[in-house]
């Protein structure tokens, strides 16, 4: 295994502390904090079914560690390139830069996408310019196919389990960040109300997803549809 695949696996014990931090920062607030207009980015239903139980952990059924270099959602249009970001000395987690509102970041600490665990990519929603990577993420439904693309070739495609609008002041952090079982994807951006006052999105908008098993490589995987 390369460094850079070995970055993208830390030990259990750690990784918790960090998403701990995170999730007691602001830094979470900062991915898509500046409106482009007047219009709001899409938001989940008000209703949204119970998440499945977390699958438990498949060697058999996990790929191995390689971190992604590309993210596609058809569904919504979605087609990045992916960099590792890492928890700042302040405790937020970062994010790519608003120049660059169209790239998403992996949380390197974390699982790489297709591992046993959850593997965690943000995005900005929007900035004071254009709509940001994760502008339509609220648009998201069960069932859709998430493919995120590794350096060593293979997309390991999600399906998603589900899409949650929730306060920054009450984030998800085990459900995010948590030790989870098989291999699940999370993405989280900024969403629901947009406070003017303090300058950023009030909520975070959560997709939950969980590998399709038998994902193909990154050739066949552009060639199939969500």
């Amino acid at each position: 295994m390369s460094e850079a695949e070995r970055s993208g696996r830390s030990a259990t014990l750690l990784y918790w502390l960090a998403a701990v931090i995170i999730s007691t920062g602001v830094a979470l607030c900062v991915v898509g904090f500046r409106l482009i207009g007047p219009d709001t980015p899409p938001r989940p239903p008000a209703s949204v079914a119970d998440m499945p139980e977390d699958p438990a952990p498949n060697p058999e059924r996990a790929l191995p560690a390689s971190v992604p270099k590309r993210i596609r959602i058809p569904s919504i249009k979605v087609d990045a390139p992916v960099a590792p970001v890492d928890v700042q000395p302040d405790g937020a987690l970062g994010v790519p830069s608003l120049s660059r509102v169209d790239e998403v970041g992996w949380y390197r600490a974390g699982p790489t996408p297709g591992e046993n665990g959850r593997s965690v990519l943000v995005g900005h929603v929007d900035s004071k310019k254009q709509p940001g990577v994760f502008y339509k993420l609220g648009a998201l439904r069960q069932g859709r196919r998430i493919e995120v693309v590794r350096k060593d070739g293979m997309a390991a495609a999600f399906r998603v389990d589900g899409v949650k609008l929730v306060s920054k002041d009450r984030f998800p952090t085990e459900s995010v960040y948590g030790n989870g079982g098989g291999p699940e994807l999370r993405l989280v951006t900024c969403g629901g109300r947009f406070d003017r006052k303090r300058g950023h999105y009030e909520d975070n908008i959560i997709v939950y997803a969980s590998l399709i098993p038998g994902s193909q490589n990154a050739q066949n995987a552009v060639r199939q549809r969500p």
